[in-house]
């Protein structure tokens, strides 16, 4: 039985969260559990809203985090930052997109979480072409040079 859609597309928080998910490279959403979901092609999923899913009475995000983040955001502020269920226990952070939203730092936490999801051979490309204008505007191949001298 599919789960009902959790969601509402014209909330201005989830607009704003799938625009900052969306402009990450070889991004794609993908409902799931009722929530939208985030995934880089070729890796793994990055981010889950949290839409008072099974009741948390709140609008949230669940973010992939690197180690010791999730412990440092809890501790910081614990009404924006929580330990989310289930995904928790793999280091995931909750982040409130209801509550104080600061989307600077939101967007920073989603950008590790996808840094994190992003196959390895794809890795130091997508670290480049994520909020750089200038590695956006050099991403062409270099133009290779005729071989002066005798060993063309």
């Amino acid at each position: 039985m599919a789960h009902p859609r959790m969601y509402d597309d014209s909330n201005p928080a989830i607009k704003k969260l799938r625009e900052i998910c969306l402009a990450m490279p070889e991004v794609f959403e993908k409902e799931a559990w009722g929530e939208c979901t985030f995934r880089v092609a070729g890796g793994s999923m990055f981010a889950m809203t949290d839409n008072n899913h099974h009741s948390s009475g709140h609008l949230a995000v669940w973010v992939k985090a690197p180690a010791m983040v999730q412990e440092i955001l809890v501790n910081s502020d614990p009404k924006r930052f929580f330990v989310p269920p289930y995904m928790g226990k793999q280091g995931w952070v909750g982040v409130r997109i209801d509550y104080k939203v600061k989307w600077d730092q939101t967007a920073a936490i989603l950008k590790d979480g996808y840094l994190l999801s992003v196959p390895s051979r794809a890795r130091n490309k997508s670290k480049a072409g994520i909020g750089d204008p200038v590695a956006k505007q050099t991403s062409r191949p270099a133009r290779r040079r005729k071989a002066q001298g005798p060993f063309r």
